[in-house]
């Protein structure tokens, strides 16, 4: 029998993707390989293949027996089942249908001129400070962190409690300690919806806190908004500007030509991969998927980050372009019914950082080679422990 590779591939640069993801999906884009705790996994890394677990509904999150599945990590949030598998489907429709109206494209876009004045605070801050300053800790953190305290109705002091929570719960290695921090968040997030049952206001928690759901899926749901609401973003504002520092001919055609904003935010979605842990799914029967049968309770790894670089979908596609023309949508919001309800979101933050960063700091570069910079390799989304820059 061939040996199985194992999970986590070695990554030797920052804004690249491991070469055996690419060395996978040319020869094998569904390989069995093993996961960071030792369990066989499907790695799925190709495009087509991706969107078609995506699409199929007998692929899911849950497990009939959630003790002994099969696991991609330790991490409490991703690593492993969660929901309930008679359920599951049942809950997620319904989750949807209350939580599309809040995350629709034209409610994104009514936050723009807030998240504007937020990022010309913040910007305002880093220019009063001065050289150098950590841009992570300064902008990349702060501001989707405000913009996901008004959308949901949380109180913005709660802040640094509830980034430590979240810090917690993205371990990939201690599992109690990430289990742990994810009660703790579950229970922060319900407390706040439970007093929105008393106090409604014009946000995301109170329309969870009129739902007809029960207790510990609201719980789960609105600590998983709160946590995905800035962590991801967190990432791939970071990854986006070390993208234009690293190709600065892109950075140059962006400030020449602002209207390459909306494409620049595609490609920044498509290329950026602060974490290579993917995504998990189980199959709730057996299903053939590209020619190789996954039987029922086997578990998957969707690397969307590889699927991204398919050389069958995107020309050149190691290559950071912010003008490419007639791309393929790309995965890194999922696909079909699982398609992320805050890619709108997203998109409105980084449209409007990536239209103002560099025109009010077009000298921006680095403070330390880019090879000191520190990876959150133990975390679940990855991206940099900071990002020392100056202008």
């Amino acid at each position: 029998m061939t040996e199985l590779r194992q999970l986590p591939f070695d990554r030797n640069d920052l804004l690249e993707i491991s070469p055996e993801f690419g060395e996978l999906r040319a020869e094998e884009p569904i390989a069995k390989v093993l996961t960071r705790t030792g369990d066989e996994a499907w790695l799925v890394t190709g495009y087509d293949e991706i969107r078609q677990v995506f699409a199929d509904a007998r692929f899911g999150r849950s497990h009939p027996t959630p003790e002994s599945a099969p696991r991609l990590s330790n991490s409490a949030l991703l690593g492993g089942p969660i929901g309930d598998y008679e359920t599951e489907r049942e809950v997620h429709q319904r989750m949807r249908r209350l939580l599309t109206p809040a995350f629709s494209a034209r409610r994104m876009r009514s936050l723009s001129d807030r998240v504007r004045l937020l990022i010309d605070d913040l910007l305002d801050g880093l220019a009063e400070q001065g050289p150098p300053a950590d841009l992570h800790e300064r902008f990349s953190v702060p501001l989707p962190m405000q913009v996901i305290c008004e959308l949901l109705g949380v109180p913005y002091e709660d802040r640094e409690r509830f980034r430590a929570m979240a810090d917690d719960m993205a371990d990939l290695d201690d599992g109690e300690r990430s289990a742990a921090a994810q009660a703790e968040l579950r229970a922060y997030s319900y407390a706040i919806v439970q007093a929105k049952r008393e106090r409604p206001g014009e946000d995301v928690y109170s329309d969870l806190a009129a739902a007809d759901l029960p207790e510990e899926d609201v719980a789960r749901i609105a600590a998983g908004l709160l946590f995905a609401g800035h962590e991801t973003t967190v990432n791939q504002i970071d990854q986006g500007v070390l993208l234009f520092l690293r190709n600065p001919e892109q950075r140059d055609a962006l400030l020449r030509d602002p209207s390459l904003v909306s494409t620049a935010v595609e490609e920044i979605l498509r290329v950026a991969a602060p974490s290579e842990h993917g995504i998990i799914r189980y199959a709730h029967e057996d299903v053939e998927i590209g020619g190789v049968t996954i039987k029922a309770g086997e578990v998957l790894m969707l690397a969307t980050i590889a699927a991204n670089r398919d050389e069958r979908v995107y020309p050149d596609a190691e290559h950071f372009d912010i003008a490419r023309e007639n791309a393929e949508p790309h995965v890194g919001f999922g696909y079909a019914m699982h398609y992320c309800l805050g890619a709108s979101l997203a998109r409105v933050e980084l449209g409007a950082v990536f239209s103002s960063l560099f025109q009010r700091f077009p000298t921006l570069r680095l403070a330390v080679p880019y090879e000191q910079l520190k990876p959150r390799s133990d975390r679940l989304t990855g991206g940099f422990a900071e990002l020392p820059v100056t202008w």
